[in-house]
Parts: C-alpha cells; structure tokens; sequence
C-alpha cells in the first residue's frame, strides 16, 4: 500500500535527500504536503515536481511569494507554525518527516504524534529541549519513531529487535561515532582563527550551516548523545563517543559477551531515510554499495574534550536534567547565529554555551510552557552575553 509522507523542512539536505527515495520509489510514496521556513526557490521547484496538495511556508510574505510563482498548480497554500501542525496531523497522512531544523520543529512533530503518525525523526532539537514529554507522548499513542540522524539509525539497526520494540538487556554500551569535523587535528590557537567558511567545509557531509557549525564544534555530537539517551533509555555512562574521521561505521553496539555490532556504509543520507520510511523492510536507494577495499583504513579515537568542550557540556545538561537542556540548545542556536554573522569567534561559542548552562537555574519539565519559557530566557540571555563580549 502506498504510503503518503509530509515533509517538514523540504528545502534542506535531509528534505533533498528525502524527496530523492520519494522520486525513487513511486509505486510506494506519495507527497501529500512540505513545508519550508522562506526558501521560496527552492519550494517552487518542488511544488512544479511534485504537486503535493498541501504548502506550507514560514512567513505571509513567503507564502505570498510562492502563491505568485505557482500560479495554476491545484496546490494549498498556507504559512506558519499552525498550519504545519495542521498538515503534519492531517488524515491523508502516513508518515512525518520531521526535519524542520532547531526548537522550531517542536510542535508541528508532536502534532503528528498525537495524530498517529509513523515519525521519521531528523530534528534532535525536539528530543533534546522536551525528551521526556516526547518519549511520553510516543508510549501514550503508540507511535512508531524512527530515528534519522546516522548515528542513531545505525544504532536502530544493531540492536536486537523483539515484538515489544528494542531490547538493550545484553547490551554493555551505544558507541557513537563522530566525524571530527574539519577541526579535529587543529590546535586551540589555530582554532581561535577559525572562519564560517572554514566551520561549514565538512569533510564528509554536506550539511546546512548551523548543523555543519554544531559538527565542527562536536555540539552536534553532543545534542546526539542527549537524543540517544531519550530513544534507547540509555545516560551517557552508557555511550561512548568514538571519533572516527572516515564516517563509515556510523555507530556500534557493545554487547555484553564482548560482541561489538556495527553498521557501516557511505556516508549519504538517503540510506537512513530509506530505512526509516520502509522499516522493517529495505528498499533501493541508488546509492553506491560500501567498497572496503577502496576504504582500507578504518580510525578511531578519544574526543578531545579541552578542545571541543560541547560535547561534556551536553552530557553535563543531561545529568543537570529539567530545562537545563533547553538551555543548552537555545544557547548554542544563538551562539551559532553570531559565530555566522562574525560577531564572535569559533571557540566562543562553547564560552557562551557554558555560561548560560551554569547562571541559568533548571526547572523541571513538567508541560511544553516550561521548555517555551527555558528556551525564551537562554536566548536572552545568550544575547546579552554576545552583545557584552565577555564571555567568561
């Protein structure tokens, strides 16, 4: 049975990639509705190829754009968070891609959660700021969750799999592999010199901006260590982080009888998303089949926490518990934005992040208005810190 798929964040590399296993496949899929924050570009492009009923845009203004340069196409047009909620929830729809980018995809997923829907998950952000709340509506409705990001997928795929879901009972530890990013071997000072450009060059990925900074600061590692807890019920005593520069192995798992599952291939998102979208079946993704003899050397490694001190800054949000997390992602959100815009440095940005972890007080994470109002007041005061340019 075909299945229809809304497509939150569709003029990103995951909505790329996302629409690609679509065009692959349409014996199997069908886009009902996509939504974008402003790239009217791009969302034009994909309304004249494939017609979803449904598109959502970020702005009036943007709305109107692509109203104007669609003219003629049978296709709803609408803007704002409302309306993503309303299409992520729709009754035409089977699964939910969920890729909008940052504390913004928040609401339009758990929409689509408490209608029913299969979640294809590639906003971390979601699960870092609210995870409990998350996790709990997942159980309440019974929604199957996939993971989307690599490292988690991989994990998805190597653990074992009984009628209950997942089990972990002979599992000793989640191995979380981690690029490097394009920093891994620079010293601190080299790294104060560190330009936008210099931060969005990944080596292996091709990413937007702040997903390809967050790379390059291990923060986005970081927010995946906080999101693996929340889906595998793990804490980051149980996860360890293996830098591993050819991202190949995209995570393992260490069992308890000294067995160590991996699971491996080239670097390219639509593998995951195929997986996600057709589990617990496998589907064609004309992407090329691993070649270990073209790959020959396989590295791993410590991270380097002086150097990248994200990465302990997430663990330390998630054993802080409550809002500290939303903190956390709210910060670095900010801190990231400014880095962009050349207002501070590269190594700045964990500065910043530090500060408003620890000057913050947590609350517990009681309903959606206590993650609104911690992100809301991180920000701020992420700001304030940026504008005051002392950042220690």
């Amino acid at each position: 049975m075909k299945q229809s798929i809304c497509l939150l964040g569709a003029t990103g590399s995951i909505g790329d990639s996302t629409l690609d296993v679509i065009r692959q496949h349409p014996e199997k899929y069908s886009l009902f509705a996509v939504a974008a924050n402003t790239n009217v570009d791009k969302m034009v492009h994909i309304c004249r190829t494939f017609r979803p009923a449904v598109a959502v845009m970020g702005s009036a203004e943007a709305r109107d754009e692509l109203v104007r340069r669609c003219e003629g196409l049978n296709i709803e047009f609408e803007w704002g968070e409302e309306a993503m909620c309303a299409i992520a929830s729709a009754a035409e729809v089977d699964q939910v891609m969920a890729a909008i980018m940052g504390f913004a995809g928040l609401m339009p997923t758990l929409s689509a959660i408490r209608a029913k829907k299969r979640i294809l998950l590639a906003n971390k952000e979601s699960l870092v700021t609210a995870g409990k709340l998350f996790m709990d509506e997942i159980a309440r409705f019974n929604v199957t969750l996939m993971p989307i990001d690599s490292e988690h997928n991989a994990i998805f795929q190597c653990l074992p799999q009984n009628e209950n879901g997942f089990s972990k009972s002979h599992v000793s530890k989640l191995l979380l592999t981690a690029s490097g990013g394009p920093f891994k071997d620079w010293s601190l000072a080299d790294m104060r010199e560190v330009t936008p450009a210099q931060a969005c060059n990944h080596p292996n990925w091709s990413m937007g901006q702040k997903i390809s900074v967050d790379s390059a600061s291990l923060m986005n590692k970081g927010l995946e260590l906080i999101e693996a807890c929340w889906l595998f019920d793990m804490s980051p005593h149980d996860i360890d982080v293996v830098v591993h520069p050819q991202s190949i192995v995209h995570s393992m798992v260490s069992y308890k009888d000294g067995s160590v599952i991996a699971q491996m291939g080239v670097p390219d998102m639509k593998v995951p998303i195929a997986y996600g979208m057709s589990w617990p079946n496998r589907i064609t993704t004309g992407v090329a089949q691993l070649n270990l003899m073209d790959v020959a050397t396989l590295e791993f490694s410590k991270p380097d926490l002086e150097r990248f001190p994200n990465l302990k800054l997430a663990a330390d949000a998630w054993f802080i518990g409550g809002t500290a997390m939303a903190h956390l992602n709210a910060a670095n959100e900010v801190a990231v934005d400014a880095f962009l815009n050349n207002r501070i440095g590269f190594l700045d940005i964990s500065k910043i992040n530090e500060r408003v972890l620890n000057e913050l007080p947590t609350l517990a994470v009681t309903n959606l208005e206590r993650v609104f109002e911690g992100d809301r007041i991180a920000r701020n005061l992420a700001e304030t810190i940026v504008q005051s340019g002392k950042y220690l």
